[in-house]
């Protein structure tokens, strides 16, 4: 019995460190989860001015066939970014992601295309390079926290792909599986189209209240004229590589809200885990003491009986 409280001693204080460990990750993930997702809907003012800066240049120019914009018909080649995390402890995050690439690859395989993968974080890159499928490229280490410098190195390697001849490697479309932060409990796989670009014209402002006549009805507001130098190619030319680049900018900032978020919420789920263990764990301990208790009394009663009948 005194054996059985050593094991169940050494368990409680196995469980209680880990507990302490996951309390730690959760803590810290909780403290940077309310940073990363204002960093990600802190770039909407920006995307929404770029949008409608494009749009502006597009209604202007409505023959424009500029490449981002173009549906490619000379390659079968699509490029796949596929956004996970640097580090586990994240319950399903990285794995729904995987799973999501995995179903758009077959389908495109289906289709007759040939993808083509980009990977953001560690899981995704040891995922693919565990069942030997090719990567073009990785980038690892800043999956909950992405610079600037790698964001711009995620979006100009995959727009020089975009861009380049078929016979270079060129591909026809630009697709990323990522995860977007909707609550701290909630967080979606999405597949989002990147390019080529369907631009729309902007919508009006919801906070510009309508021009009406006389009677109160309606009168369609007047579009701007706007006047381009050097041209509107150009101007093209600058905001699209902009557009897109801010765009794999939100994507991946969204992701880091994501993974911060899911591994808060494994992290407590863990801990609550450790405790209910560290409690089962107690109750056994008390339950071998209490035997080896009624052992030894019933021993000595035993004992005592025994002197009794030999005197």
């Amino acid at each position: 019995m005194a054996g059985a409280q050593r094991i169940f001693k050494e368990k409680i204080r196995t469980t209680s460190t880990l507990e302490k460990v996951f309390r730690a990750m959760e803590l810290i993930a909780a403290s940077r989860i309310a940073k990363a997702r204002n960093a990600a809907e802190g770039l909407d003012p920006y995307t929404r001015a770029l949008t409608r800066s494009i749009a502006a240049v597009a209604l202007h120019d409505s023959e424009s066939d500029h490449p981002m914009l173009t549906e490619r018909t000379d390659t079968n080649r699509v490029a796949v970014l596929v956004v996970t995390s640097d580090r586990g402890m994240a319950g399903a995050y990285s794995s729904s992601v995987l799973r999501e690439a995995d179903r758009l690859v077959g389908q495109l395989r289906e289709e007759g295309r040939d993808p083509v993968l980009y990977v953001c974080g560690r899981r995704g890159e040891s995922y693919y390079r565990f069942r030997g499928v090719e990567v073009v490229k990785s980038w690892t280490g800043e999956s909950d926290n992405p610079s600037i410098a790698m964001s711009d190195d995620v979006a100009s390697t995959l727009l020089r792909r975009y861009l380049a001849p078929a016979d270079d490697g060129g591909v026809a479309e630009l697709i990323v599986v990522c995860t977007r932060f909707v609550s701290m409990v909630s967080q979606v796989v999405q597949v989002r189209h990147m390019l080529p670009l369907e631009v729309v014209e902007a919508e009006a402002e919801e906070a510009e209240p309508a021009a009406v006549d006389e009677l109160g009805d309606p009168v369609a507001a007047a579009r701007p004229l706007y006047e381009f130098e050097p041209s509107a190619e150009e101007v093209f030319d600058t905001l699209l590589p902009m557009y897109v680049s801010q765009r794999i900018r939100s994507v991946l900032l969204m992701a880091a809200a994501s993974e911060l978020a899911a591994r808060q919420q494994a992290m407590h789920s863990a801990t609550e885990n450790a405790q209910k263990l560290i409690e089962d764990y107690t109750r056994m301990a008390n339950n071998a003491r209490q035997a080896e208790i009624t052992t030894e009394i019933t021993e000595i009663v035993s004992g005592a009986d025994a002197l009794k009948q030999d005197a």
